[in-house]
């Protein structure tokens, strides 16, 4: 059987060489390219179809969760393992949502990275036990009565307030903007973060900018 062939994609040239070394003293794995920003990683699988895309999800130009769909849309055969040093429930979901195969965050073990490579190139979902646990918690707080629906993870109108929190208006022009009360755009607010799995309204925007999911019409004028 012939090597697992990897791409490495991180804007940070130290880690990339420090995980080629890693990734080269195994029998069974090779790297075939590396990429220092989500555009370059996206041109690269598409020319060498790796078998794994080792995708941060902090780079710039296109968003490593952009990155992500354009990825598996370039080469659907290459699966993605995001290595991140977000330890977020909300990244998480993010990834995922955007077709990666496994999450692993930078602090794991060498021996955890090396095995999540080799279970998402089997098909094998690879995800950080303790986010994982997280996550599912998360939803079975939100899931309600025995055998309804989850709800759905943001409405059309808090995806509004979230692109606008992301640009940096305030409550107020928030609120203007959309029609709504002050009131009304702090529970949205309020929402959004119990919804993410975020902590603070700084980790909210934080979420926003690096999902590069939200980006609709303009906002007010400052």
């Amino acid at each position: 059987m012939g090597r697992i062939r990897i791409l490495i994609a991180d804007d940070h040239a130290v880690l990339r060489t420090g995980l080629r070394m890693l990734i080269g003293s195994q029998r069974d794995l090779e790297v075939v390219g590396e990429a220092s920003d989500g555009d370059e990683a996206v041109r690269k699988v598409s020319t060498l179809r790796p078998d794994v895309a080792l995708v941060d999800i902090s780079m710039p130009g296109s968003s490593g969760i952009k990155a992500i769909e354009r990825i598996r849309e370039a080469s659907p055969a290459t699966r993605v393992l995001v290595l991140t040093m977000h330890d977020m429930p909300a990244y998480l979901r993010a990834a995922l949502a955007a077709g990666a195969s496994g999450y692993v965050v930078k602090r794991a073990a060498d021996s955890a990275l090396l095995a999540a490579i080799r279970d998402v190139h089997r098909g094998r979902a690879a995800l950080d036990p303790a986010l994982a646990a997280s996550v599912v918690q998360s939803g079975l707080r939100r899931r309600g009565p025995a055998g309804a629906s989850p709800t759905t993870p943001l409405s059309q109108r808090e995806r509004e307030v979230l692109e606008l929190v992301a640009q940096g208006y305030t409550n107020q022009q928030i609120a203007d903007h959309l029609g709504l009360s002050v009131k009304t755009v702090e529970t949205y607010r309020a929402r959004l973060v119990e919804k993410l799995g975020l902590q603070s309204r700084a980790e909210l925007v934080r979420y926003a900018l690096d999902s590069g999911l939200f980006g609709g019409e303009a906002g007010p004028t400052p």
